[in-house]
């Protein structure tokens, strides 16, 4: 038996060995997976009780709503192309249909600090004309009847204009990041007025052990500067008043236009995010008296009179630069992501 024995155990050896090598030719190493796609969509909407731009309402104080895709193309971790488009429910003096944004740019990362260069166009499709000066009239051969606004205020029937911006985010740790964004119009709502708007921010987001699983939390506040140029004549301050019948001509103190008023803007607020969702409840004010904000806004629906020195005589005043608390309801998630 001990004879046998052994012959068979080399026997068997060499049939496992055997065996062996013919499964590891069957079951080749998975292949690694593919590199994912530089490209991507992110895809955004959003529910709010105010659209506020820049301390001022764009919805007369009303509930707005946005949509938006933005494509994007990843070169590598350090730097991503993209262009983008955004549309929001408006209600504007000239009784444009909505406001739809067109943008592109930038966004290099280094580390900690994340830039983004681009240009952003504002575009107000289905604006209408109202002007009491027959100098400048609505109609450029001069032949149209001048009309006003119900509370006198004049605006062009196209106010889209055009920004370009850079921005900065540093981000110091977890919890903390700070930012500063420039902003640059040659014509704020194509007012013929330039615009430079400096802003900063700082974000706190709350550590995750201190809130229930799943949910995100920050706290941020921004402030920021927006000096604005003249306008050109169109909104000029006219001779005897647009109110009780039309006027003339321009007249003083601002025949040529009216230098609009700087302001500063701020806000502060909190934000819980969920997965994809974010609600944003947010404290917004500005400088702004009630009259330099209607020469800036040429508000249609305040009544009550209003005087400064850039706001004609006989013009109201308007409520649409002060304070406001907006709560927003945001979802933004990315094409990838989406199984």
């Amino acid at each position: 038996m001990k004879r046998l024995a052994l012959p068979l155990l080399i026997v068997a050896g060499l049939t496992t060995s055997a065996l062996a090598a013919d499964m590891a030719k069957k079951a080749p190493p998975a292949p690694p997976p593919p590199p994912p796609s530089p490209w991507d969509v992110a895809i955004t909407a959003a529910l709010m009780t105010d659209y506020n731009f820049r301390g001022v309402t764009q919805s007369n104080h009303r509930a707005s709503g946005q949509a938006g895709f933005e494509l994007r193309y990843t070169v590598n971790p350090m730097w991503q192309y993209y262009a983008g488009i955004s549309g929001e429910s408006i209600d504007f003096p000239n009784r444009a249909a909505a406001e739809i944004d067109f943008y592109g740019g930038v966004r290099p990362t280094f580390d900690k600090l994340a830039l983004d260069f681009g240009v952003w166009y504002y575009y107000y499709p289905g604006g209408q004309c109202f002007n009491s000066n027959i100098n400048t009239p609505c109609a450029p051969n001069g032949t149209n009847t001048p009309i006003t606004l119900p509370n006198g205020n004049v605006v062009k029937a196209d106010v889209s204009f055009v920004e370009i911006y850079g921005k900065a985010t540093y981000t110091i740790n977890d919890q903390w990041a700070v930012g500063i964004q420039e902003w640059y119009s040659p014509s704020v709502l194509n007012s013929g007025a330039d615009g430079w708007f400096t802003t900063g921010n700082i974000t706190y987001t709350v550590p995750t052990s201190m809130l229930p699983s799943g949910i995100g939390m920050t706290v941020s506040g921004d402030a920021g500067y927006w000096a604005l140029g003249t306008s050109d004549n169109f909104y000029c301050t006219a001779t005897g008043g647009p109110v009780g019948g039309f006027t003339s001509s321009c007249g003083a103190p601002f025949p040529n236009g009216i230098p609009y008023k700087s302001y500063w803007t701020w806000d502060a607020g909190v934000s819980f995010i969920y997965k994809a969702f974010t609600l944003d409840l947010r404290y917004y004010d500005t400088n702004l008296s009630k009259a330099d904000c209607n020469a800036f806004t040429s508000d249609h629906t305040d009544a009550g009179v209003s005087f400064s020195a850039i706001n004609q005589p006989g013009l109201p005043g308007s409520s649409w630069c002060g304070s406001s608390f907006i709560g927003k309801l945001t979802f933004a998630t990315n094409l990838s992501s989406i199984k």
